[in-house]
């Protein structure tokens, strides 16, 4: 195992609220999670996440009509922030493996804004190596095409290759792939998950 692809949502980044980052939407922006998912996420996250339209370019008329009293910055500005209580034990853990020689990269579905805001504002860039994410590769866990632009950017063989999610479905894929994968739920310390792998003759 050189690299370790690890997620983000659920694993590295957690809601500031247990119900969710928009468990107070409605009351703080006067705005309704149901009715943005309707209006927004259903119809339009798959191309913004994906990379074929900006969440801006989305989003912005979207309010318009059903929340003409909320600028599009005020509602990302309030995502983001809300959506970005940083997993500190396990990036404490991780740090172990880095200083080890195993790479760090994040593999995450993300639009570009929320990305950037990840590795710039949040700081993941001096955690990790690299970060790949759907928005920037135009395909996105778990189809194969992820892993394989993941490897073609970065030079690694499948082999070379473990990823951490909290999805079974992207566990699986990476498999698919010829990565290996770990499905987390937080239940255990990295160093044991890990290590329960190489006992399994599995890494």
């Amino acid at each position: 195992m050189k690299a370790l692809m690890v997620d983000v949502d659920g694993v590295i980044v957690h809601p500031a609220h247990s119900g969710g980052w928009a468990a107070c939407l409605e009351t703080d922006l006067g705005i309704s999670i149901g009715l943005l998912q309707t209006a927004f996420f259903q119809p339009h996250w798959q191309d913004v996440s994906l990379g074929r339209a900006g969440l801006e370019e989305r989003l912005a008329p979207v309010l318009a009509k059903i929340a003409p009293h909320l600028r599009v910055e005020v509602l990302m500005d309030y995502w983001f922030r809300y959506d970005a209580c940083l997993n500190e034990p396990l990036l404490a853990d991780l740090a172990v493996w880095r200083s080890r020689g195993v790479a760090l990269h994040l593999a995450t579905v993300q639009e570009h804004q929320r990305a950037r805001y990840l590795w710039e504002d949040l700081g993941l860039r001096d955690r990790f190596d690299a970060i790949h994410y759907s928005a920037a590769l135009g395909c996105a866990k778990p189809d194969l095409a992820f892993y394989r632009a993941i490897e073609a950017k970065t030079g690694f063989a499948p082999r070379d290759l473990l990823l951490i999610d909290d999805k079974p479905g992207n566990v699986e894929g990476a498999w698919a792939a010829g990565w290996r994968g770990v499905l987390w739920d937080g239940a255990l310390r990295l160093g044991q998950v890990l290590e329960a792998q190489l006992l399994a003759g599995k890494t």
